[in-house]
């Protein structure tokens, strides 16, 4: 792809670095953003800006937050004694859309992927852990996706805290299996999480 100007051309090889994002969709929205006025420009650069430098996760679920403690975690109305164990805060928008769950939340931050390189320890297991330890949880809900990373994340975490008191339970079958948690509809969603059943079931399907 020829370009009249390198400062096009290193706008659109940036933009194009985005996830889903080819050269061509690249160019196009870059050429859009130049026929937009000024001000709308900075205000999408600035806002990139911002959220890249004053972003937080919460200390407490590693929920992307504005402030320390985000704001389910905060809630008092939310049921501190279930925990709900996602892979990323797109999982955790996608189950509160189903206002279906009302206690707290967990990101991982990814799955164990030995083929990528991510074990255990490059996830946020350990805080997990040592909250069920603490003996204030009393129900696990693994909401993974179904996947075999999912599933191997799933066992793992169940292998560390099977000794202790710990309820532990997964979402419904209604998620078909090799689907990613974010691209369910609400419905769907929301009865698996009504209807979970418990992990060591799953462990036999």
């Amino acid at each position: 792809m020829d370009f009249s100007s390198k400062l096009l051309e290193r706008a659109v090889n940036e933009m194009s670095q985005l996830p889903g994002i080819g050269k061509r969709t690249a160019l196009r929205l870059v050429l859009h953003l130049l026929r937009q006025p000024m001000e709308q420009t900075k205000a999408l650069s600035e806002a990139l800006q911002f959220m890249r430098n004053d972003v937080k996760f919460c200390k407490s679920c590693n929920n992307i937050s504005d402030v320390e403690l985000c704001e389910i975690c905060s809630n008092p109305n939310r049921n501190e004694e279930i925990i709900c164990v996602v892979e990323d805060i797109r999982d955790v928008m996608a189950i509160e859309n189903t206002s279906s769950y009302k206690g707290l939340y967990h990101v991982l931050g990814g799955k164990i992927s030995p083929m990528d390189g991510i074990g255990p320890h490059e996830l946020n297991i350990e805080p997990l852990v040592n909250k069920v330890k603490e003996g204030k949880v009393k129900e696990l809900i693994f909401a993974l996706s179904s996947t075999m990373e999912g599933d191997t994340t799933n066992f793992y975490i169940y292998k560390q805290i099977q000794d202790y008191n710990v309820y532990t339970s997964t979402i419904a079958r209604g998620i078909s299996v090799g689907d990613e948690l974010e691209y369910a509809d609400e419905i769907t969603l929301g009865r698996s999480i009504v209807n979970r059943v418990p992990f060591e079931s799953s462990l036999k399907l």
